[in-house]
């Protein structure tokens, strides 16, 4: 067991990291101005950095992924219409209904054979024309996909993707919060994965350790629509450059080493499969989730916690750990066999 005083290791989430001491002198100097009066400078230089790193044409700096992600549903799609989205899809879970709630869209969820939606799955997908059905107006996907365990949708299969919206004259938007771990993982260029994409959200809050913030890009018009939209959902901001650079300072410092957190998540996969029968996903980026035979989550959880390692539930018979660049090799190391013991011995106490 451990006491209060001792450290923690919090693999709930990426989001958890702490801005570095160089991250917060970065904040503190940064220069600043109203953004929504005259424009923060801060602001405009992060996001004319993600513009260009992404290819496009011009960004928008967001409090928020979800912010960010619903801006764009509300931008690009029609009410009394449908988006196709992954079944599984942040969207569809983690955003309290918001794309029917604000822009007035129905979610038609895609699930396939797969454990991320494929192009032959939003192919399927698509209904014969018919006066009694709902027409679509977007095409949403995630990458990397989170529920699926950081899982990366390769570049083909999202060409294969834009393909089809094209086809159907409907937008696609990419939820990208983890894109940077795409990335770096597969070797393609940002530019090229927000190709496939007539928006995309990119997250400053995980994996490149930023409090806050996200980003959305796309043409100069499609921004200065969502701008209005950020401001109809209260996300205009005023001296935001403080924040904006945090996310800056992440970008040129932080999104290089986000190998280790891959290599971190291996680790701790590899320590966690087989153990009495729980099977690890294997990991494409910085998620762990780890399958259990028997619906045990919470204890899990709970022990884990009292052994100093907080993971979380995300179902009751599957664990999801996160590596960032607050959890050293060293102490995924140290940990991984612990919470392996942790999970064996609930396992074996759920079966007896």
């Amino acid at each position: 067991m451990v006491s209060g005083s001792e450290a923690v290791l919090d693999l709930r989430s990426d989001t958890v990291t702490q801005p570095s001491a160089a991250m917060r002198t970065a904040m503190m100097t940064a220069i600043v101005g109203d953004d929504v009066l005259d424009g923060d400078p801060t602001t405009r230089a992060l996001e004319e950095d993600v513009a260009t790193r992404l290819g496009k044409e011009s960004a928008l700096f967001f409090p928020s992924g979800t912010m960010a992600n619903q801006a764009a549903i509300w931008v690009l799609s029609e009410p009394g219409t449908e988006i196709f989205v992954d079944a599984d899809s942040h969207i569809v879970h983690w955003e309290l209904a918001g794309a029917a709630a604000l822009a007035g869209v129905q979610p038609r969820m895609v699930r396939g054979t797969a454990p991320v939606m494929t192009a032959l799955d939003l192919e399927r997908a698509v209904r014969p024309p018919s006066y009694d059905a709902p027409d679509v107006s977007l095409v949403c996907v995630e990458n990397t996909h989170n529920g699926a365990g950081g899982m990366i949708t390769p570049l083909h299969e999202l060409r294969a993707m834009y393909a089809i919206a094209q086809s159907l004259r409907v937008p696609l938007h990419m939820d990208g919060a983890r894109l940077w771990n795409a990335h770096v993982a597969s070797g393609v260029s940002l530019a090229e994965l927000a190709s496939c994409a007539d928006t995309v959200m990119v997250s400053f809050s995980k994996g490149l350790g930023a409090p806050v913030g996200a980003a959305l890009v796309g043409t100069r018009d499609v921004m200065t629509r969502a701008r209005r939209a950020r401001k109809r959902f209260g996300g205009g901001m005023r001296q935001s450059g403080m924040l904006a650079a945090a996310a800056m300072h992440g970008l040129q410092h932080h999104l290089s080493e986000l190998s280790h957190d891959h290599a971190n998540a291996r680790t701790l996969a590899a320590a966690l499969d087989g153990v009495e029968g729980a099977r690890v996903v294997p990991p494409d980026t910085n998620i762990v989730m780890l399958d259990l035979p028997i619906a045990c989550a919470d204890t899990i959880v709970a022990e884990a916690k009292a052994h100093g390692i907080r993971v979380s539930a995300w179902s009751p018979t599957r664990i999801r750990a996160v590596a960032h660049r607050d959890a050293s090799a060293a102490r995924i190391t140290s940990a991984a066999p612990i919470l392996a013991d942790v999970v064996a011995r609930v396992i074996r106490g759920a079966r007896s």
